[in-house]
């Protein structure tokens, strides 16, 4: 069994990546959800 150096960090795969995509979406829909709102009156509190 190889021993693992502690300094080196693991390289981001794939579903890093797709992590930071949904953050993304769910940002932008919640910007667009305010801008929606604000058609109705709604302020935030």
């Amino acid at each position: 069994m190889s021993q693992r150096n502690s300094t080196e960090k693991p390289a981001p795969d794939v579903y890093v990546g797709l992590l930071f995509v949904s953050v993304a979406a769910l940002s932008i829909g919640i910007a667009f959800l305010m801008f929606e709102l604000e058609k109705y009156g709604w302020t935030l509190p």
